[in-house]
């Protein structure tokens, strides 16, 4: 067996144990980068909505992503500014939630056209130099517009919630680059073998084959497969010039030395229960925005109504106000629609459903007034009442999502036609919500996996690493 014959079958062995190692460590993280990407994004984007800021799409929730494409960065006058960046910053937040909720993420799906792919997405706005002198000019007007809203009235968790995501999009910017190098190194890898197995090893020995030579039989050997001529070049030095066993321990070395730890492992003296705290914290700071909500699903209500009503039920309702008596139900059909794409009605209670949400409103604000003495609160609950209490409002805050949702659409495809500018949307506000249980259910999650990683290392009779 030729020497470069051995070489393909370590080679092999490599790349088999890296792609085991990504698909069990790398891959779950880089998705869990581009969910806190997509997040704080969102935060964002909502912020600039309701700012004004940036006009909703009307087009957004009829466009089918198909495959990851950036949004457009070429420049445009000033007087284009509202029109070009809402379709932008919609398009943007599209591409990502497919990014995000229906990619496949598994290292043969990591093409190198795929990563390319990514990599233009999440550089469309340049997060880690996020500076209003940036040469981007979506960037440039992503900065302006984040300090606009900083520069409007915050409450400090609100404020809190702002900053965190733009310091959350440059961190996790820097952590999916870092992940999408890897894959791009084992991808390279793998093509270099492919091109080897198929076409290489097959050479006669002692000679040092021509590029065009590999060129050459490259439509009839790998059909379909993409000519690398850097690639090439690459794999003619390993294998045949004088340096290149040096070459060829580099690389292997590269595949199957030593794992970097994960970041968390070597890190903070957080505990698990912080975890289940600052989600608490989080839904907590919603409270602003239902309040928002609660003000515009009355003003909604009372344009419907208005529609509703006779001129001699109208004065009816006058009276029975004038003395207290109205009391009468509020009752809507509201369309829902399942993610199989089935169609039903619920009917919902409007008076209940907002004397659910002042009592929500009054209870999470309680946990958002004051943040050291909720906190201080908090630490001394057992855990598992913990855990119940934020999988209650989590669960809470996913099904008013959905109500609000439908609610919202209700509305607008309800009021006469003249009344139709009048009505008050809450898309900015869904977005918040949808945003904090989201990151709610993150922290979930991330007190579940170290509960599990300590009890792991306990039945191996190994110390778990501080955090």
């Amino acid at each position: 067996m030729s020497e470069l014959t051995d070489y393909v079958k370590s080679l092999a062995d490599a790349i088999d144990h890296r792609r085991k190692w990504l698909e069990e460590f790398e891959i779950p993280k880089l998705k869990e980068d581009l969910r806190i990407f997509q997040t704080s994004y969102s935060v964002l984007y909502s912020a600039f909505l309701k700012k004004g800021l940036v006009n909703e799409d009307p087009y957004k929730q009829e466009v089918k992503v198909r495959e990851i494409q950036a949004p457009d960065t070429s420049k445009f006058p000033e007087g284009e500014k509202m029109k070009r960046l809402s379709v932008r910053f919609a398009d943007f937040d599209n591409q990502l939630d497919f990014l995000v909720n229906f990619y496949q993420y598994n290292v043969e799906f990591f093409t190198m056209d795929c990563i390319k792919r990514i990599l233009s997405l999440i550089k469309f706005i340049d997060w880690t130099h996020f500076s209003p002198n940036s040469a981007s000019i979506n960037t440039h007007y992503a900065v302006e517009f984040t300090m606009q809203v900083r520069g409007g009235y915050l409450d400090p968790l609100s404020l809190r919630l702002i900053n965190e995501s733009v310091s959350n999009l440059a961190r996790a910017t820097g952590a999916v680059i870092a992940s999408l190098k890897l894959l791009t190194s084992f991808n390279k890898e793998l093509y270099k073998l492919n091109v080897r197995t198929a076409i290489t090893v097959d050479l006669p020995e002692g000679q040092t084959p021509a590029v065009a030579q590999i060129k050459k039989k490259f439509p009839s050997l790998l059909p379909g497969v993409p000519y690398y001529p850097d690639l090439i070049e690459e794999i003619i030095k390993e294998d045949y010039s004088s340096g290149g066993e040096e070459l060829r321990k580099a690389v292997i070395k590269s595949l199957i030395g030593t794992e970097k730890k994960d970041e968390e492992t070597s890190g903070s003296e957080t505990s698990s229960k912080r975890h289940l705290i600052e989600g608490l914290q989080t839904i907590g700071a919603v409270s602003h925005t239902l309040a928002d909500v609660a003000l515009k699903l009355d003003e909604n209500n009372t344009l419907l109504a208005h529609k509703r009503l006779t001129f001699g039920k109208k004065i009816k309702r006058f009276i029975k106000r004038l003395f207290k008596q109205d009391n009468e139900a509020v009752i809507y059909d509201l369309p829902y629609m399942d993610h199989l794409g089935n169609s039903s009605v619920k009917q919902v209670n409007f008076n209940a459903l907002r004397a659910d949400i002042d009592k929500r409103i009054k209870n999470l604000s309680q946990m958002s007034s004051d943040k050291d003495k909720t906190s201080a609160k908090l630490e001394v609950l057992q855990e598992d009442r913990l855990v119940a209490f934020l999988e209650k409002n989590i669960r809470y805050l996913q099904t008013l999502h959905k109500t609000l949702e439908a609610m919202d659409e209700y509305f607008k495809t309800n009021v006469d036609r003249d009344d139709r500018s009048r009505v008050k949307g809450i898309k900015p506000e869904l977005s918040t919500i949808k945003a904090a249980f989201i990151r709610a259910n993150q922290k979930r999650c991330d007190y579940i996996a170290q509960k599990e990683e300590a009890a792991q290392f306990e039945r191996l009779g190994i110390t778990a690493p501080k955090r």
